[in-house]
């Protein structure tokens, strides 16, 4: 490798002021669901002190953490820190509900347990919810990490700008997109390959609304794809599988869509085909 493509690689190491672990990162949001969720916890607690213990130890990590993205964007880490452990209680409810509700809706479902140690659905909300909080203190880059490493693991895209109300439901899950600027209301339940998406990206839009809204209890179904800043989806309503839509519908509606498929013999085939996989 020649000498000159070494030096320009190392100059850029050395203008580089990123110094964020992504594996630290990742281990602290374990750690943290492992916390607020015994289910979920690899080893018990002996007692209360070790639970306090661990609870001071993800708050000085954190700060660390933020300290590593606070040139792109200066706000005070310490106070950013303090808020964020004081919204834990708020958090551990809202994903307790969500959890419940998962249940509640899933006939697959036997226990709370299953839902939070097994589903992907619950894993990208949870994910999601914490990202949110720190996507609203201001924190740059890393509420973003948080959320990819959890679509890299469940499939499911969820920014951590998306304003979801609780409980709310991803069964399945794989191949959900959930834009920036999307707003969800209560108990929505979303099925795998739901799209919430912008019609257009142009860069202009960055803070415009670029994202639908879904009132409280809509249900969308899988493969749909909704797009668009305007558009809104009224309570109650219930969106079928593969249906595109970028206009609002009122609440209580139903749409579905409906393919033309023909099938059709005169006679046996000659030859059965026997497949064997």
């Amino acid at each position: 490798m020649e000498e000159s493509f070494l030096n320009r690689l190392w100059s850029l190491h050395q203008q580089n002021q990123l110094r964020i672990p992504t594996g630290l990162l990742c281990q602290f949001l374990n750690r943290l669901l492992q916390m607020l969720f015994p289910p979920l916890a690899e080893q018990p607690f002996r007692d209360a002190d070790a639970l306090a213990q661990e609870a001071t130890f993800l708050e000085q990590e954190l700060e660390s953490l933020l300290e590593g993205v606070q040139h792109i964007s200066a706000f005070p880490a310490p106070e950013t820190v303090s808020r964020f452990m004081t919204q834990l209680p708020h958090l551990h409810e809202r994903l307790i509900a969500d959890a419940q509700f998962i249940l509640q809706e899933d006939p697959a479902a036997r226990h709370i347990e299953e839902v939070m140690r097994s589903y992907p659905g619950f894993y990208g909300i949870a994910v999601y919810r914490i990202a949110h909080l720190l996507y609203q203190e201001g924190v740059p880059l890393l509420p973003r990490i948080l959320t990819e490493y959890a679509h890299s693991r469940t499939g499911i895209d969820i920014h951590p700008g998306a304003q979801i109300g609780f409980p709310f439901c991803i069964d399945h899950g794989t191949g959900i997109v959930i834009g920036e600027t999307t707003t969800i209301g209560k108990n929505v339940k979303l099925y795998q390959g739901v799209t919430l998406g912008a019609l257009s990206v142009a860069k202009y839009m960055t803070d415009l609304k670029r994202h639908p809204t879904l009132e409280d209890n809509v249900i969308i179904y899988a493969g749909a794809t909704i797009l668009g800043g305007n558009t809104v989806i009224g309570a109650h309503s219930i969106i079928g599988g593969n249906v595109w839509l970028t206009e609002s519908v009122p609440a209580y509606s139903r749409l579905y869509h409906r393919a033309q498929i023909k099938v059709s013999r005169s006679e046996a085939p000659e030859d059965i085909l026997d497949f064997s996989i």
